[in-house]
């Protein structure tokens, strides 16, 4: 007969006191039944983190977790963003659990999956991450973006699963060789696959948010590509090096048609050529240093190895 294994849920929450109420209803429903068919202890939790919420969210935190004995949550000193929060409550969960799902708390996850997941956890999977069948939902530009993305990280050398966000299980033993990695810049779903261990994906059709806004517009979304793609890939630093003997290479021919002008008196005809050329390398060069910019500047932030987080209360502690 197999070990009825502790699961914890964690969920970061970021000014969600529209959905809360829900993603509470559904997912106590949801443990009740894999507690029942013995699936998960009785000892299973549903996390809440809360990430600095300026709204409600925390008291309802602390509300749900008086009234409802499968939730408890904890609360981080600031907002530190989507992935500090995420993993505040994985290395939190990590104390307790002995098999831990990340979802968000929009309910666009279908919990559904996590009947799979727990399948293929108890077939020996470590990780199992949650991947969308399909983007049919999506507005086009939407599709072409998030789709881009995943390619164009790909090519830059990260190893990441495409269609995957933060939607994953991952055993304690996964979670104990993650805490190792102590890195300030987080991409999760690069650092995962990094870890390795045995691991496999379950798709899902992912719903239309229940409620609220999206914490992730366009701008976060460029910065969050940005931090995935400087964290684990060296190739931007590579391309520079490949664009500036591709521009001496183009200077050679340019300094040979500069001589022939001046030889055969026609310097002024390539004014215009030579400007726009001036201004092309000018804009290389700065974008160039910018990138390079990029990285000292990511390097400078691991140097202070400053804490990625600090949990200010821990409402699990009373519940043990």
């Amino acid at each position: 007969m197999k070990k009825e294994n502790t699961l914890y849920i964690v969920i970061p929450c970021y000014n969600e006191e529209e959905v809360l109420h829900e993603t509470t209803k559904r997912l106590k429903e949801k443990l009740n039944k894999l507690i029942k068919d013995k699936v998960i202890s009785k000892n299973s939790r549903v996390m809440y983190v809360n990430d600095g919420s300026k709204d409600k969210t925390w008291d309802l935190i602390k509300e749900i977790d008086e009234s409802e004995e499968l939730f408890t949550g904890i609360t981080l000193s600031r907002n530190r963003g989507h992935q500090n929060a995420l993993v505040a409550g994985l290395l939190t969960a990590k104390e307790y659990a002995d098999v831990v799902i990340s979802m968000d708390a929009d309910l666009q996850d279908d919990i559904n999956a996590i009947d799979e997941m727990l399948e293929k956890y108890y077939a020996g999977f470590d990780i199992v991450y949650g991947v969308r069948s399909s983007r049919k939902k999506d507005t086009f530009f939407k599709k072409v973006t998030a789709e881009g993305f995943y390619k164009f990280m790909s090519l830059m050398g990260v190893d990441i699963v495409f269609n995957h966000a933060d939607y994953r299980l991952t055993s304690k033993r996964v979670l104990c060789e993650f805490e190792g990695y102590k890195e300030v810049n987080l991409f999760l779903r690069g650092i995962f696959p990094l870890i390795g261990f045995k691991s496999d994906v379950v798709y899902y059709e992912r719903a239309e948010r229940f409620a609220g806004e999206s914490k992730y517009p366009l701008k976060k979304m460029l910065s969050f590509a940005w931090d995935g793609i400087s964290s684990f890939s060296v190739k931007p630093l590579r391309m520079i090096c490949v664009l500036g003997f591709i521009i001496l290479f183009f200077s050679f021919i340019i300094m040979l048609y500069s001589l022939i002008q001046k030889f055969t008196g026609n310097t002024v005809d390539g004014w215009a050529f030579i400007t726009i050329s001036i201004w092309f390398i000018g804009g290389l060069q700065m974008i160039s240093i910018g990138i390079i910019g990029e990285y000292i500047g990511k390097i400078y932030n691991e140097t202070k190895a400053r804490p990625r987080f600090i949990i200010s209360e821990n409402l699990n502690e009373k519940k043990k």
